[in-house]
C-alpha cells in the first residue's frame, strides 16, 4: 500500500515537473521570437482608421453592397492600434511622428531623427539594421528629404532644412532609395546633392526602366521620378510613363533582396496625406487603394519565405478628420468613382483656360471629372454654387484659390470636389492633422509581438527587440 501511494506521489510530482517545464519554455519562446531577416515597414502617412474604412467601404459600393471589400492587409493576423501624440502636442506633425515611428521616442514638432531638446540625434530601427549588416530601403511617394522618409536616416532641428536633410543622407551608407526627388537640391553655394550624391558612390536612375538598366551593376542606387519634383504623380493622375510606389517598392525588393542576411525597407504612402490635407476623399482612396497594392509586393515575398519575413504597417497621423456619414442612416460612397482627377489637377484644368471659360464649357468640364450632371444631378442650390463661383472667380475675373499645406487649389474646383464628399455622405472636420488612432497591422515573424502597441513608440521598440 505504501509503495503504491509513493509512485502515484512521484507520478503527479513527475507530471507537475513537465508541465512546468513546458511552460517556462513557452513563455522562453514568447520572449524571444525568431529573428526575421526580412523587415517590411509600411507607413500610411495621414491614414486613419476610417480613411482605410471609407476605401473597404467603396471598393464593396461599386459592386453595389453595404459593407466591406477587404484590402489584404486588413487581413492580417495581428491588428491593432495606436495614438499618435508628440513630445510636446496632443496633435502631432509628419516630423515627430515619422522620428517616433522610426527611433521610439517621442521629440518636438518639427524635428527629425533629434531628441525633444534639438541636442542628440536618435537613430532609427533602419540604422540598427545596417549596423548588423542587413540592407536598408527607403521609399516614398513624395520628396526623399520629406519629413517621414527623413526620420529614418536623418537628424536636424527642423524638417525644411532639406538641404542638411539630404547631406545626412550620404552618411548613412544606405543601400536604396527611392522617391519623386529633393526638395533643395542646392543651398547657397554648397554642392548639388544629385552630384554628390554620385560622388559618394550611388548610382542615380530616373524611372523604373532606368532602373532595370543600372541595378546590375549600382553598388548603391537612388531611383528618382526627377531631381527636384516634390511629389509623384496622384495614382488617379497618373500616366503611363510615371513612376508608381509600387514600382519603387517592386525594385527595392529586386534590389535587396538577395543579400545573405536579408534586408529592411520603410515605404511611405505619403500621398494620403497630401489627399486629406485637401479634403478630397476620391484621391484619398485611390491612394490608399494604390498603397495596398505595394503592400501586394511584400506580401509576394512574404509567401516565399514566410519563416523569414516580417511585414508591419501603420501610420504617423491621421488626417482630415474624416467622418464617413453627415447625419442620415446611409453612404454613397459609389459616387466617388466619378471622380477622375484630383483637386489639384481639376484646378490645373481650369487655370489652364479660365480666360476663356464659359458657364457651358465649365459644365463639361466638371461632368468629364467628377460626374457632376451626367451621372447624377445636382441640387438646385448646389448648382447656383458653382455657378456663383463662377461669375466671382472666372466671369468677373477676382481669381479665388483655397489653400492647403501642400497645394493652392481654385475655389471652384474645391468647391466641386466637396459638393461631390457631401453627396457621398462624408465630413471633414478640417485641413489638417487630428489626433484620431491610427491602425497597426503585422504579420510574419514576430508579428504577434505588434499585439501590444497602444502608442507609435512602441512599433520601433519591438522590431528593434526582434533585431536582437
Amino acid at each position: 500500500m505504501f509503495i503504491a501511494t509513493l509512485f502515484m506521489f512521484i507520478n503527479i510530482v513527475m507530471k507537475k515537473l513537465i508541465l512546468f517545464v513546458l511552460s517556462l519554455l513557452l513563455i522562453s519562446c514568447h520572449q524571444h521570437p525568431k529573428q526575421p531577416k526580412y523587415i517590411f515597414y509600411f507607413i500610411g502617412d495621414g491614414m486613419g482608421i476610417n480613411q482605410v474604412l471609407a476605401t473597404e467601404m467603396f471598393l464593396a459600393a461599386k459592386k453595389g453592397v453595404v459593407g466591406i471589400d477587404t484590402l489584404s492587409f486588413s487581413n492580417f493576423p495581428t491588428a491593432t492600434f495606436s495614438a499618435t501624440y508628440s513630445r510636446y502636442n496632443a496633435v502631432t506633425c509628419s516630423a515627430a511622428a515619422g522620428t517616433a515611428l522610426a527611433s521610439g521616442f517621442k521629440t518636438k514638432k518639427g524635428a527629425i531623427g533629434v531628441d525633444s531638446l534639438l541636442q542628440n540625434p536618435l537613430y532609427s530601427v533602419a540604422y540598427y539594421a545596417k549596423k548588423i549588416d542587413k540592407k536598408v530601403g527607403i521609399v516614398t511617394s513624395v520628396s526623399i528629404d520629406h519629413a517621414t522618409p527623413a526620420a529614418f536616416y536623418a537628424h536636424q532641428p527642423n524638417r525644411s532644412m532639406g538641404y542638411e536633410i539630404a547631406i545626412d543622407l550620404l552618411c548613412t551608407n544606405f543601400d536604396f532609395f527611392a522617391g519623386s526627388g529633393f526638395s533643395q537640391l542646392s543651398k547657397d553655394d554648397r554642392p548639388n546633392i544629385i552630384s554628390l550624391l554620385k560622388d559618394s558612390g550611388y548610382c542615380v536612375a530616373y524611372g523604373y526602366e532606368q532602373f532595370l538598366e543600372y541595378k546590375k551593376d549600382a553598388n548603391k542606387i537612388v531611383l528618382l521620378q526627377q531631381d527636384s519634383l516634390l511629389r509623384l504623380p496622384y495614382a488617379i493622375d497618373r500616366k503611363r510613363t510615371d513612376l508608381s510606389l509600387q514600382q519603387m517598392t517592386t525594385a527595392a525588393v529586386d534590389y535587396l533582396g538577395n543579400h545573405k542576411n536579408g534586408f529592411f525597407v520603410m515605404v511611405e504612402g505619403g500621398l494620403i496625406d497630401w489627399a486629406c490635407h485637401s479634403n478630397d476623399a476620391s484621391t484619398t482612396i485611390t491612394e490608399i487603394e494604390d498603397f495596398s497594392k505595394c503592400v501586394d509586393v511584400a506580401l509576394d515575398f512574404y509567401k516565399k519565405y514566410p519563416d523569414e519575413t516580417l511585414i508591419v504597417l501603420t501610420a504617423d497621423h491621421e488626417t482630415g478628420g474624416i467622418v464617413l456619414g453627415t447625419g442620415e442612416y446611409c453612404l454613397d460612397l459609389a459616387l466617388l468613382q466619378y471622380q477622375k482627377c484630383s483637386v489639384n489637377e481639376l484646378t490645373r484644368k481650369i487655370s489652364e483656360c479660365r480666360d476663356s471659360l464659359t458657364w457651358d464649357a465649365l459644365k463639361s468640364l466638371l461632368g468629364e471629372n467628377l460626374g457632376f450632371w451626367e451621372k447624377y444631378s445636382l441640387t438646385t442650390e448646389e448648382e447656383y454654387q458653382l455657378f456663383a463661383l463662377y461669375n466671382k472667380t472666372i466671369a468677373e475675373h477676382q481669381h479665388s484659390t483655397i489653400q492647403n499645406l501642400y497645394s493652392e487649389n481654385e475655389a471652384i474646383a474645391q468647391a466641386a470636389v466637396e459638393i461631390l464628399n457631401k453627396k457621398a455622405k462624408i465630413g471633414w472636420t478640417s485641413y489638417g492633422h487630428s489626433a484620431g488612432v491610427v491602425p497597426v497591422y503585422a504579420i510574419g515573424c514576430g508579428s504577434e509581438s505588434f499585439m501590444k502597441v497602444r502608442d507609435n513608440v512602441d512599433i520601433p521598440r519591438i522590431m528593434l527587440q526582434l533585431l536582437k
